[in-house]
């Protein structure tokens, strides 16, 4: 039927082929045009995401004079989506070809193809960042060779297994990589995997994060290096191995159909050569269809239980439970699916629930879990003004912190209020839970779930209708799970006996998760007894209606609780930060001389040089953080003639090394941000660059972007402003404390000092000019974690950290920056400029801590304009307690919405304000070496002031604002897992307070004995203050350690909602008077509430069964709660 169709086997008609066909595949981003806009760049971003077609189809193109096969052409249809939302049908010419190689080692037919491929010329030079630089012939070298050089799979083929005794290979289907990939990642599951390309098209569209790790897996290598785990064979492509769409079939069955052939093709093409093709598929349909085939076909539990012994045994803990066998085979499983009872309602269906959220009958939104009650959720919704609660588990009905949903609003008299009580699962339903499945129904799962329901309705009682009901509603459906792999411990009390005594059998057990936001959830392992005492990592794979916790999968063990290494990885696999090593790709984007490379000599010649300033004899000096090894801006100032002052700030010139589309670049893309833990730092470019040719190291040459302005000294106006690359050889590196010293210092009269003091008169008045303006001063609790050496990682102290004029100094001139380079480059691109901004916070946001001001302090928060808010908060002061204005602004903070990212193009222009610095525009530009926004800014405006072209893909409004989304993303992740490595630090010392406490006075203070409180000599003390009052319990606040913990009572105690506070009898807990707490001597109750200044004992703990470790506090004074 092909071969009646045209044929084209000219250059040129291949070139086009090879076009259409990443056309096809998504990869042609940003151009419409034809096969003449194919560059080097493009060619390199088709290389990056597709492992072999660079070699086995962009090749061909290049040797197309002497074409290795015949070709055929057919048409793809497509359904796109516009921006609009109209619906387009395109039709696209596909080529075929016959020449497409099958990776095996052992055929010689396609090995002489990819010879051939290997043999061919050399490769391009990719454009700079400013599209400017030819694409030049590079010499063919035996480094360029080796990387040009393709691996093959394995010459032994899979061998060894007991139901497919012969060599095979094995063929994935979708379904296989989108809920197997953990297995298909674990090294002793072998090599010799075949991808089709149907598989690697379907993965992509339905799961980024999967794709990328199914790359990665593909270019793995065997441990010899010869050899790589996995080959993507192009099978829409091949003339024979493409399949047609029939009438009336579903798209999933075709590609079903598509993996089937390459199967039947594979099992021709290989038979000379002995060697099976086994299908791996958990789809009922297809492996019956394989059968009825004669194909080879297993699903994954069934291949893998069939390994060697050794192996399987481990193997099968990775294994996920959804779709790994035909359960519904068995007559006993289905019968106990019968008899099964549901504890959630089932789902609606997916168009049921776009239809109801389109009609306004239902509302989308992201689930929220209550972080102080595990039985309350909400959404935020913009058809309310506060958010959509959600209340007890059926209402939740399976939702997972980050899902988005779909929610069904409740009629307006069955509306509640949250809950003013705290509430802990393990409290609610405690360890006795029965984790195996097929005990449902049993006495330990009927009192758990009675248990619970009690907690249920008290809670449920508390929260009824009321003059502070909100809207209430209950989950429907899931639109989008935002399901990951946590970090879990084992929870002791729900491993077996028999598993204790290590026992080969899988067991079914329940992970705790790390986040307290995330259900337990249940898994089946043989491990049971060598895992109790480590932390591993866990993936869910289904939440069934009938089953009251998620179900899951083992991933792999991290380390033994407690240790440094363990948790340290553990925070990083929690916040999804990434952390692995840089590939030898990436590290071949570094310039060739490495930290020995200088700028060259200034030549008009010199490509480097053009459109570069010469700032090497300004007095420029960098003010950073101590120990600040990226440095990456620096500053000068000087007086000019006309009494103006000249005043630059020098940023790094990143993208002078990081060039678009490089793997470098892509890496940096990914990774987003730089990440600052306590004791490392996870870099997002290469430590040669980052630490070295980019920092601004003093006595050094380095390139710049430079931004220097012409300010009036009187009032710090702009007279001008101008942009350009430049290189400069900082004069000093200072920490804010020696330059502070410095600046203070009359006697010092260099030009340096003087610089110094005129920058912080500058700074000083553009603070003022922002503040006048409306800007806001919050804060955020800072403290400093001091090591007992630099060679170690123990903590033995925690200060807070102290802000000096120099710190100042620095932010309002990277503030200027930013502002001024926002201005330029959005007037050059309009659609895609890479922006930051800040929205303005629902005044509904602010209602509770209006409140809480004027019923405890008398105080007014006007909340109408950032200025008024700033206003206000100048105004709270308690003059008896000088810490309550920084309390207020740091629970203000809080209140605000997070700054994000976003394209200029995909926004309208009156929401590009920064709400809390009180500006119309913004930008980050000052730290491209641990930001790549800034990286993505530095390229829009030296394209804007040499009027050169972007990237391509910086055209695109689609592209950047997806690069904004991940952007956003990594930043968030980066912000919580640096305060969760404080946190881990601070516990750290805290417990270290704790031994030397006992070790100066062991008679005198009783150590605590696990599972009983400890005695309140055996705290470490601290003043904290009171930021949230339950029924059975208090939030508080230590700024002494940045901490924010949970005090929490056996019992409910009297509870005054409108006035903020508890009341507790002296007769239940010892009394202590305390200066900050009114007491009511009526009814003998102590009163505490919101603001109240208290003292609480801190100690560290670990709970025997979860593994969880924790800060613990208890209330001391003005009473003790240890009876409470």
């Amino acid at each position: 039927m092909y071969k009646s169709e045209k044929s084209c086997t000219s250059p040129c008609g291949v070139l086009y082929a090879v076009w259409r066909i990443s056309l096809c595949l998504g990869l042609h981003s940003g151009s419409s045009g034809g096969p003449s806009q194919t560059s080097t760049t493009h060619q390199q971003r088709f290389e990056m995401v597709h492992p072999h077609p660079p070699i086995t189809i962009l090749n061909l193109a290049k040797n197309a004079a002497e074409p290795y096969g015949a070709e055929a052409v057919t048409q793809k249809q497509y359904l796109r989506k516009t921006n609009r939302g109209k619906v387009q049908k395109l039709c696209r010419e596909h080529y075929l070809r016959n020449d497409i190689p099958c990776g095996s080692s052992h055929c010689a037919d396609c090995q002489r193809i990819l010879s051939a491929i290997e043999l061919g010329h050399g490769h391009r030079h990719p454009q700079d960042s400013a599209g400017q630089a030819d694409r030049m012939e590079i010499e063919e070298t035996e480094s360029t060779k080796k990387r040009r050089k393709v691996l093959l799979l394995s010459q032994s083929a899979r061998t060894g297994h007991r139901k497919f005794t012969n060599k095979h290979y094995l063929v994935l289907d979708t379904n296989v990589v989108l809920r197997q990939i953990d297995l298909l990642e674990a090294a002793s599951f072998g090599t010799d995997l075949i991808v089709p390309q149907t598989v690697l098209d379907e993965v992509r569209h339905r799961s980024l994060p999967i794709f990328n790790r199914l790359k990665s897996l593909i270019n793995e290598t065997d441990p010899t290096g010869r050899f790589i785990r996995g080959w993507v064979f192009w099978n829409e492509s091949r003339f024979d191995t493409h399949v047609r769409r029939e009438p009336e079939e579903s798209i999933n069955d075709r590609n079903d159909r598509a993996i089937r052939e390459v199967c039947t093709w594979y099992k021709a093409h290989l038979a000379a050569h002995k060697i099976d093709v086994v299908l791996l598929t958990d789809d009922r349909a297809n492996f019956d269809k394989a059968n009825q085939q004669h194909i080879l076909a297993s699903t994954t539990k069934q291949y893998v239980e069939h390994m060697a012994q050794e192996s399987a045994q481990l193997l099968l803990d990775l294994v996920a439970s959804t779709g790994s066998a035909f359960e519904s085979d068995d007559p006993n499983n289905a019968q106990k699916e019968k008899t099964k009872s549901n504890f959630y309602q089932e789902y609606l269906p997916l168009g049921q629930l776009q239809s109801g959220i389109q009609s306004g009958h239902l509302f989308q939104g992201t689930f929220r879990p209550n972080p102080y009650n595990y039985l309350e959720g909400s959404i935020f919704h913009d058809a309310f003004d506060k958010p959509l609660l959600l209340i007890g588990r059926e209402s939740m009905n399976r939702a997972i912190d980050g899902d988005v949903v779909a929610v069904e609003l409740l009629p307006r008299e069955e509306w509640k209020s949250s809950t003013d009580d705290v509430v802990v699962e393990q409290d609610a339903a405690g360890p006795a839970e029965d984790p195996d499945p097929e005990s449902a129904g049993s006495s330990l799962e009927e009192e758990a779930e009675q248990k619970e329901s009690r907690t249920i309705s008290k809670t449920v009682k508390k929260a009824g209708p009321g003059t502070n009901s909100q809207p209430t509603g209950r989950v429907v459906g899931v639109i989008k799970r935002n399901w990951r792999p946590y970090v879990c411990h084992i929870d002791r009390a729900s491993i077996p006996i028999s598993a204790l005594q290590s026992s080969l059998s899988a067991h079914a057990v329940f992970a705790m998760p790390l986040s307290r936001s995330v259900p337990k959830i249940r898994i089946r392992t043989r491990q049971a007894s060598t895992l109790a005492n480590q932390k591993i990592l866990v993936s869910i794979d289904r939440w069934e209606p009938s089953s009251r916790y998620p179900e899951g999968h083992f991933v792999r063990a991290l380390g033994i609780v407690e240790s440094k290494d363990t948790e340290q990885e553990s925070l990083l696999l929690e916040h999804d930060i990434p952390y692995r090593p840089f590939g030898k790709a990436i590290l071949d984007c570094l310039p060739a001389a490495g930290d020995k490379w200088v700028v060259p000599e200034k030549s008009s010649s010199s490509p480097l040089w053009n459109n570069r300033e010469d700032f090497r004899d300004l007095m420029v000096c960098s003010i950073d953080p101590p120990g600040c090894q990226d440095i990456d801006d620096a500053l000068h100032a000087k007086r000019l003639a006309n009494g103006n002052i000249e005043v630059g700030v020098h940023i790094a010139d990143v993208s002078h090394f990081v060039l678009p589309d490089t793997p470098m670049d892509v890496e940096a893309a990914s990774r987003g941000t730089t990440v600052y833990l306590v004791d490392k730092r996870i870099d997002m470019l290469p430590s040669l660059l980052g630490t070295n040719l980019c920092s601004l190291r003093p006595d050094v040459e380095r390139l710049a972007f430079s931004v220097i302005w012409e300010l009036r000294e009187e009032d710090s106006k702009i007279e001008a402003v101008r942009f350009t690359k430049s290189v400069i050889k900082s004069k000093a590196a200072f920490t804010y404390e020696a330059a502070q010293i410095r600046k203070d210092d009359s006697s010092l009269k260099d030009e340096i000092s003087e610089s110094i003091r005129l920058l912080n008169k500058l700074a000083i008045q553009l603070k003022k000019a922002r503040m006048d303006n409306g800007a806001l001063n919050l804060a955020s609790p800072e403290i400093k974690i001091h090591m007992s050496s630099s060679e170690s990682s123990d903590p033995v102290d925690v200060e807070q950290k102290e802000s000096r004029e120099t710190n100042s100094l620095v932010e309002e001139f990277m503030l200027l920056a930013n502002i001024s380079v926002a201005r330029r480059i959005y007037e050059s691109f309009p659609q895609t400029a890479v922006l930051r901004r800040h929205n303005p916070p629902p005044k509904t946001n602010f209602e509770v801590l209006q409140d809480v001001l004027l019923k405890r302090r008398g105080l007014e928060l006007d909340v109408s304009s950032s200025a008024s808010l700033a206003s206000s908060l100048d105004k709270c002061i308690d003059p008896k307690i000088p810490a309550f204005n920084t309390l207020v602004r740091i629970m203000a903070t809080r209140c605000m919405l997070p700054a994000e990212y976003f394209g200029s193009g995909s926004v309208s222009k009156d929401t590009f304000g920064h709400y809390g610095l009180a500006s119309e525009i913004y930008t980050h530009f000052t730290s491209p070496i641990r930001r790549y926004a800034d990286v993505l800014v530095h390229r829009q405006l030296h394209a804007a002031i040499t009027d050169g072209p972007l990237p391509t893909s910086m055209n695109s409004k689609a592209f950047v604002e997806k690069i904004m989304t991940n952007i956003n993303k990594r930043h968030n992740a980066a912000q919580k897992a640096g305060r969760a490595s404080v946190e881990f630090y601070v516990a750290i010392a805290i417990k270290a307070k704790q031994q030397t406490l006992q070790q100066k006075s062991p008679s005198s203070i009783p150590r605590s004995i696990p599972g009983t409180e400890p005695s309140p000599a055996a705290y470490v003390t601290a003043e904290a203050f009171v930021i949230r009052t339950f029924r059975n319990g208090l939030a508080v606040f230590v700024s002494e350690y940045s901490l924010e913990g949970l005090i929490k009572f056996k019992e409910d105690q009297e509870y005054d909602g409108e006035r903020y506070e508890i009341g507790v009898s002296r007769q239940t807990g010892s009394s202590s008077k305390s200066a900050s707490v009114r007491e009511q001597t009526d009814g003998g109750l102590v009163k505490i509430g919101i603001f109240d200044k208290v003292s609480v004992g801190i100690s560290t703990e670990q709970d025997r069964s979860t593994q969880r470790g924790r800060v613990k506090m208890v209330l001391l004074k003005p009473i003790n709660s240890s009876n409470l």
